[in-house]
């Protein structure tokens, strides 16, 4: 009981962090099961990820909706293409079977490594709302698409690729882009988390902890959302940060041990 209450409280600081960012919360939600509740890097752990990260993108989007900052009209455009990535990204972690714990550490840990950087150079050049860049389209496509893959495979909202993607090609606003990641997630993520859970032949967490923990993460999203958003984003970044570095480190120590 102990050891559920550490990661019912992880799981929520988690949400509460990530919802002002616009991140669903899959790059901390996989380690946290995986190395605090100990449990598999299977199908099961990757769904339970997902359905935190869709409890994140639902209770921050909503907050984020109210203010006005979904770009609806790009949501229709390109969650279907993202949708579609996600369903591809899905049976690719079902055709790896045994082999999905060293290839999802070697892929988060490259994911990993560069939010690190991308996080770092926000906190050297500074984190002011920048303006969108200009519209490309196909790169906006492809790029939702790509969302969608490692949304699956990594049980993660794909935040970290979406807001760049809106921001540089689909003319939005950071604030903004924020906003409409997260309504991508609230489409995207059902998808992903149904074709895993139609391909799993395994045994699932217990009902009661399936229920628990997405309703701590819920209530972390909802919080950071309206919390989150009064706090400087040099602190929460600067946190996000040690905690990319020290779980990087982590996945490494792992990779270097099965070789």
């Amino acid at each position: 009981m102990d050891a559920l209450l550490v990661v019912l409280l992880a799981v929520l600081l988690t949400a509460f962090m990530f919802a002002p960012l616009g991140l669903g919360g899959g790059l901390l939600f996989v380690p946290i099961l995986h190395y605090l509740a100990g449990w598999p890097l299977d199908t099961a752990t990757l769904v339970t990820s997902l359905l935190l990260t869709l409890s994140v993108s639902l209770g921050s989007g909503a907050v984020h909706h109210r203010e006005g900052l979904i770009d609806v009209p790009s949501v229709r455009r390109l969650a279907p293409v993202a949708m579609l990535g996600a369903a591809g990204g899905a049976v690719v972690v079902h055709l790896l079977g045994d082999a999905l714990d060293p290839v999802f550490k070697a892929l988060a840990l490259g994911l990993l490594l560069w939010a690190c950087v991308k996080v770092a150079r926000r906190l050297r050049h500074g984190v002011n709302e920048k303006d969108g860049g200009e519209v490309r389209p196909l790169a906006l496509r492809a790029g939702a698409g790509f969302g969608g893959g490692a949304s699956a495979v990594l049980a993660i909202g794909a935040g970290a690729i979406y807001i760049p993607i809106l921001n540089q090609f689909g003319g939005l606003a950071s604030r903004r882009a924020i906003g409409t990641s997260l309504g991508m997630m609230m489409l995207v993520v059902p998808v992903a988390i149904v074709v895993h859970a139609s391909l799993h032949d395994g045994s699932w967490p217990e009902v009661w902890v399936l229920g628990l923990l997405p309703a701590s993460a819920l209530l972390g999203a909802v919080l950071g959302a309206r919390v989150g958003l009064r706090v400087p984003d040099v602190v929460i970044l600067r946190v996000f940060f040690g905690l990319l570095c020290i779980i990087s480190a982590r996945y490494a120590l792992d990779l270097l041990r099965r070789m």
